[in-house]
């Protein structure tokens, strides 16, 4: 089969094509015939000294395809099935995936569609409803709000009933972003937003906050809070991994400050996270109340292509690699 592989060596990142046999489909595990994968900059991101260098790994963190072959010990899933979850190696014709973090693809979901869903929506699940907290008529906050993640927060938000304030440099982005609900959008790629965002909330602030810039944000989105904010740190893009922290603000403010990544989670921990988005989430895009954002698709040829439009920060929600076109 068709795979991609990854390797960072030096502070440099490269992507190889192999033809390999299919994996192996562990007790516990399935192998999918993978129709659609996509990116996320997480995975992909070098030179910050999150990811060490070494031997080079199937690339691909969420896939979405056809079951063919369930584990002995799998009893939710079987050969058939559509499904979508966290892979490793979904860039690739076929990919494992642990049963416990797959979620079934809703009906009304196509295959592009399905493989956009998996990780920025249960990250988002776990930062505004299992930590967050997020309720009807409160104040969400998101940075860097065109990504694949702050996306999915605005729509998750939405859905939730929550007021939504976004950050991004770009004017376009942020009117696009207003068409699916944003309700206030702040031009900026500076630390001078808090002021704002405690004017448009009618001087309370936001009750979440999502950062996913980074750093040189960190301080500002403390001061955006609300009293007893939740506040979320997710991302990176400055590739800044410190800031100062205001002990008397947080003191004051009875802030939560949390972290969120999947990379140093168990699987029993991740499924628990994908459990309660399937009963949370799942329905929204069941019934249509969220629908995917989507903004470029690739052939799975053309993934180095598919990487340095990420990396031009062009897009506004999801980019798609497509394995294998169909709807079976």
């Amino acid at each position: 089969m068709k795979s991609w592989w990854i390797r960072i060596e030096d502070g440099r990142r490269s992507f190889e094509m192999r033809d390999t046999a299919a994996p192996a489909c562990g007790e516990d595990e399935l192998l999918v015939r993978v129709k659609a994968a996509s990116l996320n900059r997480g995975e992909l991101i070098v030179g910050a000294g999150l990811h060490k260098a070494g031997a080079a790994r199937p690339a691909g963190a969420e896939a979405a395809g056809v079951v063919e072959q369930a584990g002995a010990r799998v009893t939710r899933f079987k050969p058939g099935d559509r499904v979508m979850g966290r892979t490793a190696g979904g860039f690739a014709e076929h990919a494992r995936m642990h049963a416990d973090e797959a979620m079934p693809v809703p009906a009304a979901l196509d295959w592009r569609q399905a493989a956009a869903i998996p990780l920025v929506f249960a990250v988002s699940y776990d930062m505004l409803i299992a930590q967050g907290r997020l309720q009807a008529g409160q104040w969400l906050l998101v940075t860097g709000i065109s990504s694949g993640v702050g996306v999915a927060c605005l729509q998750l938000g939405k859905a939730l009933g929550a007021r939504v304030v976004g950050t991004s440099g770009s004017k376009a982005k942020l009117d696009r972003l207003r068409e699916m609900g944003l309700d206030a959008g702040l031009l900026t790629r500076e630390a001078d937003f808090a002021a704002r965002v405690k004017e448009i909330s009618g001087g309370r602030g936001a009750d979440v906050v999502v950062n996913n810039v980074g750093g040189t944000v960190f301080a500002e989105c403390m001061r955006a809070c609300a009293f007893e904010g939740r506040f979320a740190t997710v991302g990176y893009l400055d590739r800044t991994l410190t800031a100062q922290i205001d002990i008397a603000l947080l003191h004051e403010q009875r802030l939560v400050l949390f972290g969120v990544s999947n990379k140093l989670r168990t699987t029993q921990q991740r499924a628990v996270t994908i459990a309660g988005m399937t009963r949370d989430v799942l329905p929204f895009f069941a019934n249509g109340r969220i629908q995917p954002c989507i903004d470029r698709v690739f052939p799975l040829d053309d993934l180095p292509q598919a990487v340095a439009y990420m990396e031009s920060d062009a897009q506004v929600g999801k980019i798609i690699v497509e394995v294998e076109r169909g709807e079976s």
